[in-house]
């Protein structure tokens, strides 16, 4: 690229001398010669500010707690025809699973919950785990595009993630819209190959159905002190559990965001932030027991306003985790539901009023002892409260029961874009079984993949 400035100065130069000895044809066929290499000069100059002013965006990101975004992929400096393609990830994840109790029936007492959700071990045996395919590019110098395409296990394929996100709004300020996963807490906006454990915590299971994710517009803003201070706020349409998707004009889902964070010594490193969901909900179905005992489907209609609180810590001699870190991270998640249960919509069909404050939480712990291999321990539980049915009173039980679960992983990654895991978990989700649980999991990284969150 060097060399182009200097050709076309000696070009240029050279025209005018030429104009003399040669026919007016060859003078205009040089002055377009001359224009030809301006033209791919200033477009592979512009290409080169693309790429300046991305790698100045993630520089100004705090450190260490600052969300770090997918590498932005601008033209490349031979230019061509793939200047512009999108960086290319594919993650290959598997399981093995073997559990004591059948994972159909399984149920999270005292918790009424559609039977779309996603709770449980999975299927027993052998299975294809969730695999990802992302791309990821800059679209120009002001946004940035992304897409996460997930393969279920049942051969199903559904869009995780689709949006596009700003990259020049300046002062701290970035707007992403589309459907992402809300920012909500700690491991709500993580991927599921990036977890520690095979799967999420029993309270994220029965308030957010797994992992909330919606369509919507998220304002961000990370304040410019030394104190890593990150706000934002989320609108959504609702149409994940716990809100339904009605198609309402306005917004069925509100969220606000707060965390902040800072390192201790250079071994020491925190985060910690409070968040709120709101989302509403019409004719919801929910699975729910009777007082005699028998399966019976209700249908809510409300509102439902979660609150999670999280905190993380991390260590590392002298700020270097290669060889040695440990990792503590906690949870505390509390559910309000209020508005009408229609009970029984197969059979009595009768309307009450319905308020249920419930919450649940999870502490976990990973150390990476030695390069390569981690060992980590969870426990967890949820309570169920003492949900108010109204003229339902008398048909709905009142349980008190907690279910709680622990678990213990193993894990060994020879690199950072493979990882090998060995998870046993006792889980006492449901009133009277015990299920032992066995997980074998594998996770492979291909292709270009972006650093992860704090």
């Amino acid at each position: 690229m060097h060399k182009l400035l200097p050709t076309g100065l000696a070009l240029a130069l050279a025209a005018p001398l030429g104009a003399v000895a040669e026919p007016a044809s060859d003078v205009q066929a040089l002055r377009q010669e001359i224009e030809a290499i301006r033209a791919e000069y200033e477009a592979r100059l512009n290409a080169l500010e693309q790429r300046l002013q991305a790698a100045e965006a993630a520089a100004a990101a705090p450190s260490p707690s600052a969300p770090v975004s997918p590498p932005v992929t601008a033209a490349s400096p031979g230019g061509g025809p793939n200047a512009f393609n999108p960086a290319v990830s594919l993650i290959l994840s598997g399981l093995y699973t073997r559990t004591s109790q059948d994972p159909a029936n399984y149920a999270i007492t005292g918790v009424q919950l559609p039977g779309s959700v996603s709770i449980g071990p999975g299927t027993r045996g052998f299975s294809l785990s969730e695999s990802e395919l992302g791309l990821a590019a800059s679209v120009d110098p002001w946004f940035r595009g992304a897409a996460n395409i997930a393969v279920e296990p049942d051969n199903t394929v559904s869009v995780e993630e689709a949006y596009f996100q700003t990259t020049s709004l300046g002062h701290g300020f970035s707007l992403k819209a589309g459907r992402f996963f809300s920012s909500i807490g700690y491991l709500n906006p993580q991927h599921m190959h990036t977890w520690d454990f095979v799967d999420n915590p029993l309270a994220y299971q029965a308030f957010l159905d797994t992992q909330y994710g919606d369509d919507g517009v998220q304002l961000s803003w990370i304040a410019p002190t030394d104190q890593y201070i990150e706000l934002g706020a989320e609108l959504g349409r609702g149409r994940s559990f716990p809100g339904t998707d009605t198609g309402r004009n306005g917004p069925g889902m509100v969220a606000l965001i707060a965390h902040t964070g800072g390192d201790v010594g250079d071994s020491n490193s925190w985060r910690a932030g409070l968040s709120m969901l709101d989302a509403k909900a019409d004719d919801q179905s929910l699975a729910a027991t009777n007082t005699a005992g028998q399966k019976v489907t209700n249908a809510f209609s409300g509102s439902t306003r979660v609150w999670v609180a999280d905190a993380i810590w991390k260590w590392a001699p002298h700020g270097n985790a290669v060889y040695t870190n440990f990792k503590l991270q906690g949870e505390f998640l509390r559910s309000v539901r209020g508005g009408t249960l229609d009970y029984d919509v197969a059979g009595i069909d009768r309307a009450g009023a319905y308020r249920a404050v419930q919450s649940g939480w999870y502490l976990q712990g990973v150390y990476q002892p030695i390069r390569y291999w981690r060992v980590g321990l969870r426990t967890e539980q949820v309570s169920p409260g003492t949900p108010e049915y109204g003229l339902n009173a008398a048909l709905l039980p009142r349980i008190d029961y907690r279910p709680h679960k622990n678990s213990l992983m193993v894990d060994y990654s020879p690199s950072e874009f493979s990882r090998v895991r060995l998870q046993f978990a006792r889980d006492s989700a449901r009133q009277n079984f015990q299920d032992n649980q066995l997980f074998v999991q594998y996770l492979m990284s291909l292709g270009a993949h972006g650093a992860h969150t704090f």
